[in-house]
């Protein structure tokens, strides 16, 4: 941070990423010049042979040629290493070095493509000396190839529109005019990253859903990213420092900040059979993932379960099954649920951009209508998560707002055509009459859920939703409280996705600008570091939490958008005043229901194994759920098998303390 102006652009690599790849480097040329130096020395009598003159001369010249190269990557490793990340100044030189480099690379070409053609040629050496002159040319071609690769990747398409220094700012514009510029390169980041999302989504099929999609990820992704000057690596960076900052604070915490009280009975009761209901229809959620999950939880003995109906001609009375053409998804959802035939409405697996695969059954154990709706699993749900926009809701209630995630929500919509307008629900109605309506699902099936769930309720008034790890921004505020009344949400441990948000995202990026502004280390002592406590443990760095008043009120606007075109040439622009905080487009969005979370006791695995962690079940504010956390289960937490092993823990361990009164549910929170 900042990026690299290389001829006259900007590059997404900084000044101060080039000591890993310098040390790789330097790893393989200095391996390659003794073994060139010692293949000279040892084999110098035997080049008398003919075209011996010409290896010779190939030899001394690559021993000087990778001499100059290792001095070269050495100066920059070093000068790499100087610094911190929001203080380049001691790596000014570090321009100079990458174009000494980068002009090495045209006489190391040449001598390689002449080393080539000359071994072509046949000449008649030693074989030794021959094969050695191949290796050469080989790691040359290698190290150059990998170069070209690490170029392409770095290329940032709107480089040429970031201004290097401070004077490149049209200042001498007026108002009118920079608001022009502004809008102009604000629709060319829009376009950048629209063309990134459709080639990352190359085998999506161009409709109008998707390319709806495409514009509205593009347009979350440009506003997101477009007043920072971070490189990748300053994220990282800073996700590791975030992590042991709050390692630091938790285990910084007095007693007298926890505060334990027992909830009351009917609460206690209350939470019991509401676990006990999310452990029940936790499976639903989980099949409707198909045969892919399956086979990932039953890894050596899956492909053998299904396998023998996998392809089986389907009878005549099970062709209510939609995209599932080789019959798998069936048969895992048969072994997943434990179900019969007989139970099955309707399955569909029918997938595109806002049209989720849902499966309706009929549970004679709790006596329900289950509408259980997958997760994302596709691109295509993909690109429905990222349609983050905000959307209204038409709703026959009363609220002050009706406001929810757009893409999700457009989701829900489809389903609940389906389930109405198709008489899905009036079919299995026919079937059970008795019965009550519940949707489940995990993830993005959980929103999707809870948004059925909030539509169907003036039909089916005693409709529940439980909502598995769902996604925090979903809901509005209004919205939020009325799903209290009949969806559960379940979250377990750390999991990033019920704290993920389009405002929770804005919260994270300044936590990193702030927290790698403060840090007085260089990049790679806080990686290494990072990443020997993520895997090892260990102390965490020890470095202050927050700026100092004085250094907070001077690094503010250098570290929203330090060379960004899109920040500095907006008149009046405040660093406070981010795209992403604005309250039409991207509202402050809620998780929808009453909140479960499972939380991992002190002293558990560190990196998800659910033999080993324990886990404790109560009740939870949405609040506390308000900002990322970063750790090594952020991600691990969120997998269906994870969240169902815990489940089964808590479940287990609820069961046998039956006896135990208060132990089962009275549990710490914090104030």
């Amino acid at each position: 941070m900042p990026g690299m102006v290389l001829f006259g652009r900007r590059w997404s690599l900084a000044s101060d990423d080039l000591v890993f790849p310098g040390f790789f480097e330097l790893f393989l040329r200095v391996l390659s010049w003794i073994a060139s130096l010692t293949l000279y020395l040892v084999h110098r009598g035997k080049l008398n042979c003919p075209g011996g003159v010409l290896l010779h001369t190939y030899l001394v010249v690559l021993l000087v040629l990778l001499a100059v190269i290792i001095c070269t990557v050495l100066a920059m490793v070093c000068v790499s290493m100087r610094g911190t990340i929001c203080n380049p100044g001691p790596r000014k030189s570090m321009a100079k070095l990458l174009y000494v480099r980068l002009a090495l690379f045209l006489p190391e070409m040449v001598w390689a493509s002449l080393g080539a053609i000359w071994v072509a040629k046949g000449i008649q050496c030693d074989k030794t000396v021959v094969f050695g002159i191949i290796t050469t040319v080989i790691v040359s071609w290698i190290v150059m190839a990998t170069t070209m690769v690490t170029i392409i990747f770095v290329f940032d398409p709107l480089g040429g529109k970031m201004s290097p220094h401070p004077p490149g700012c049209p200042e001498h514009l007026d108002s009118n005019s920079s608001n022009q510029l502004l809008t102009g390169l604000k629709t060319a980041a829009k376009s950048v990253w629209e063309t990134r999302v459709m080639l990352c989504c190359c085998c999506v099929r161009q409709d109008d859903n998707a390319r709806v999609a495409f514009s509205s990820a593009a347009d979350l992704f440009s506003t997101y990213f477009s007043d920072t000057d971070l490189v990748p690596s300053d994220i990282a960076a800073g996700f590791t420092l975030l992590h042991q900052q709050q390692d630091n604070i938790s285990s910084s915490l007095e007693p007298q900040e926890v505060i334990t009280h027992s909830p009351g009975q009917s609460q206690e009761a209350d939470l019991d059979a509401e676990v006990e209901n999310c452990h029940h229809y936790m499976p639903f959620a989980a099949a409707a993932y198909g045969w892919p999950l399956y086979i990932y939880r039953n890894p050596f003995t899956g492909l053998c379960s299904i396998g023998g109906d996998c392809c089986r001609r389907r009878e005549m009375e099970y062709d209510s099954v939609e995209g599932d053409q080789h019959n798998c998804h069936f048969a895992s959802i048969l072994k997943t649920t434990g179900l019969q035939y007989r139970d099955f409405i309707h399955i569909s697996f029918h997938d595109k951009v806002y049209e989720l695969p849902f499966i309706v059954v009929l549970d004679h154990r709790k006596e329900a209508i289950v509408v259980a709706v997958r997760g994302t699993m596709s691109l295509q749900d993909v690109l429905t998560d990222l349609s983050a926009e905000s959307e209204n809701l038409q709703l026959d209630i009363e609220l002050e707002d009706c406001v929810a995630h757009k893409g999700i929500a457009q989701a829900a919509r489809y389903i609940y055509r389906r389930l109405v307008n198709d008489g899905i629900l009036s079919q299995a109605f026919s079937v059970a009459p008795e019965y009550r309506l519940v949707l489940v699902g995990h993830s993005l099936g959980a929103g999707a859920a809870a948004l059925l769930a909030i539509m169907l309720r003036s039909a089916y008034p005693h409709v529940r939703a439980y909502a598995f790890s769902p996604p925090r921004g979903l809901l509005s505020k209004s919205l939020y409280e009325h799903s209290k009344d009949f969806i559960v949400s379940l979250i377990l441990g750390m999991d990033v996705i019920p704290r993920l948000s389009v405002t929770n995202m804005e919260d994270l990026k300044r936590r990193i600008l702030r927290v790698i502004a403060n840090c007085n280390k260089p990049k790679y002592k806080i990686l290494l570091h990072g990443c020997w406590y993520g895997l090892f443990g260990g102390s965490p760095d020890n470095s202050p939490t927050e700026l100092d008043e004085g250094n907070q009120r001077g690094l503010t606007q250098p570290l929203l958008g330090e060379q960004s075109l899109l920040t500095r040439c907006s008149p009046g622009y405040s660093s406070s005043d981010s795209p992403l905080d604005s309250p039409t487009k991207y509202p402050h969005l809620y998780p929808p229901g009453r909140i479960i979370h499972l939380e991992e006791e002190s002293g558990s695995g560190r990196f998800g194994c659910c033999s080993a962690a324990r886990y404790r079940a109560r009740w939870a504010q949405e609040a506390e759920f308000g900002k990322i956390l970063i750790g090594p289960k952020m991600l691990t937490d969120h997998l269906p098998n994870i969240l169902n092993q815990a489940l089964d823990r808590v479940v287990a361990d609820r069961t046998a303390c039956v006896s135990c009164p208060g132990q089962g549910g009275s549990h710490p929170t914090v104030a």
